[in-house]
């Protein structure tokens, strides 16, 4: 791996990128823009390393799961069932669209922004 370095003041700085990695959904992406915007330190060594895009992919992976889980348990504790869908729909999507905002919440301060 090749480094070119910009001068910024007295200090030579890597100019690094991350490469594009099309196995990085939504979840890897936001991951990679709060350690670029917060975590500049971890984000520098962890692309100096080689290691940024298996936790981005890891970090994308986890998330899908954990948003998936949580979203089948609110459903089975608030009774969100397909009789309901077949019955009261718009209530079901009231309800889904709940579900699925808290599930994302929580994935995003557990997983994302930590």
């Amino acid at each position: 791996m090749e480094l070119t370095y910009t001068m910024q003041g007295d200090y030579l700085l890597p100019n690094l990128t991350a490469p594009e990695n099309p196995r990085i959904g939504k979840y890897g992406m936001l991951r990679r823009k709060y350690l670029q915007n917060y975590k500049q330190g971890l984000y520098s060594g962890m692309m100096l390393s080689g290691k940024l895009n298996s936790h981005l992919e890891e970090i994308d992976r986890q998330a899908n799961s954990m948003l998936n889980w949580i979203i089948e348990e609110m459903k089975k504790n608030l009774g969100v069932t397909e009789n309901l869908k077949a019955s009261d729909q718009m209530r079901w999507v009231q309800m889904m669209n709940n579900i699925k905002s808290s599930a994302e919440e929580t994935v995003l301060t557990e997983l994302i922004y930590s």
